[in-house]
């Protein structure tokens, strides 16, 4: 294929994953909206909160190495469409036990289990191909795009979510979801996932699953950069099971925030995630992404910490709701600022026949201890009050960030920035 028409391609497929993603993110989002209500309303108790996002984390933390490992090995085209057709599938079959026996714990929670599985599949695919949709220039413009997608859909979900809740049945959310997914599934037949691919798709080799998975770990043992993040990951992600149990668990049930004001708040952090996500679309490649995510992680810690403010000091109701809209905007913008310039670094670093086991590893390690932060989390704070939860969990995370992105180990992933520093210093003892 000449050149001219793959950059072409390559742009269809830029706007064409970013629609996609759109909209099987909004029907998720309003899916999860409603069922989170219904959740927190029918129990009242963060520990079934909990245990229903726990249900979306553990089924990929087991299943997520051979996630990568079948990713690397079969057409990720297929992968991504089968996915989506599974997802469709499992929430049909939610709206037919709904129609007949009711909404039951039991069914939200299979259901969850089922799409967290397919949601991993699909994610892994398209991650581990976005160097195979794109033409190298434009990864970090994909990647920022793919998080505007999110961002958009997550701004309109919770609004819509919110005026719904109340007002329709619980099978309307679950039709939404359905068509949403329908439609992705269209968009995504018509990609082709190796346009830019450089290596041949490993069902061809005799290489066993476990060989392969092997294959990737060792190849993962001598990225020193990816390992640093992995270890970083591994405790932040499990503190912040404070914010995810916490957060809608302290406006439903200890402030009486309205669903449609809830959703409010809940659509400024994916504001601030889009806002950010667009400058990362127009500006040029960070050059230290550890060092800006360093940063970004310590902001995040005190934003949690100051998700408990007006339980110590209380507000009045309009001022509350502003307080977490501005508190969810630097949230959401705090969030792309720490993921996005990694990102793009492992696209740019890691070899393709790699990618799907890579970022496979990656997640597992990211979420290996959520589902223990969520069953944890969920228990404190049903039996603590939820201000030092959070007060503690933020010290912990600021504290934990600082000593396993100090500055040794950041100069060992980002030799130039020493040089950089010493440049400085030298330019500012000349000046004196």
């Amino acid at each position: 294929m000449e050149e001219s028409l793959k950059i072409k391609r390559a742009t269809y497929h830029l706007y064409t994953f970013m629609i996609s993603k759109l909209i099987s993110t909004f029907g998720s989002q309003v899916y999860a909206f409603a069922i989170s209500f219904y959740i927190l309303q029918l129990t009242g108790s963060a520990t079934s909160f909990a245990t229903n996002l726990l249900c979306n984390i553990l089924p990929r933390t087991l299943v997520g190495p051979f996630a990568g490992a079948i990713t690397d090995r079969y057409s990720k085209k297929k992968i991504v469409i089968l996915s989506q057709i599974a997802t469709t599938l499992a929430i049909l079959g939610l709206l037919l036990y709904t129609l007949t026996s009711g909404l039951s714990l039991i069914a939200i929670y299979t259901t969850t289990c089922i799409l967290s599985l397919t949601s991993m599949f699909s994610g892994i695919a398209f991650t581990s191909s976005i160097t195979g949709l794109i033409d190298q220039p434009r990864i970090q413009k994909a990647t920022a795009m793919n998080q505007m997608a999110i961002s958009f859909a997550a701004i309109g979900s919770p609004a819509v979510g919110g005026l719904l809740y109340g007002t329709v049945s619980i099978p309307v959310f679950l039709v939404i979801f359905i068509v949403a997914s329908i439609i992705a599934v269209i968009l995504e037949s018509t990609m082709n996932f190796r346009l830019f691919a450089t290596v041949k798709i490993i069902e061809e080799q005799t290489e066993t699953m476990w060989q392969s998975m092997k294959a990737g770990i060792r190849y993962l043992r001598v990225q020193s950069t990816i390992l640093v993040i992995l270890w970083i990951s591994l405790l932040v992600n499990f503190l912040f099971g404070a914010f995810e149990v916490g957060y809608s668990f302290i406006l439903i049930e200890k402030l009486d925030v309205q669903p449609q004001h809830f959703g409010f708040t809940q659509g400024a952090l994916s504001v601030g995630m889009l806002l950010m996500s667009l400058y990362f679309s127009i500006r040029k490649e960070v050059r230290f992404p550890l060092v800006l995510s360093r940063r970004a992680i310590m902001g995040l810690g005190t934003i949690i910490g100051a998700i408990g403010l007006p339980l110590f000091l209380p507000l009045e109701y309009w001022l509350m709701v502003g307080y977490y809209f501005v508190l969810m905007l630097c949230f959401g913008a705090l969030i792309i600022t720490t993921n996005t310039p990694l990102l793009v670094m492992f696209q740019k670093t890691i070899e393709e026949e790699y990618k799907g086991r890579v970022f496979s590893i990656v997640e597992t390690m990211s979420m290996a201890l959520t589902p223990l932060g969520m069953v944890i989390y969920g228990v404190l704070y049903d039996i603590f009050p939820a201000q030092w939860v959070l007060l503690f969990s933020a010290g912990m995370l600021i504290l934990i960030t600082l000593s396993m992105m100090r500055t040794s180990v950041i100069r060992k992933v980002h030799p130039e920035w020493k040089e950089k520093k010493a440049s400085s210093i030298v330019k500012t003892e000349t000046a004196t």
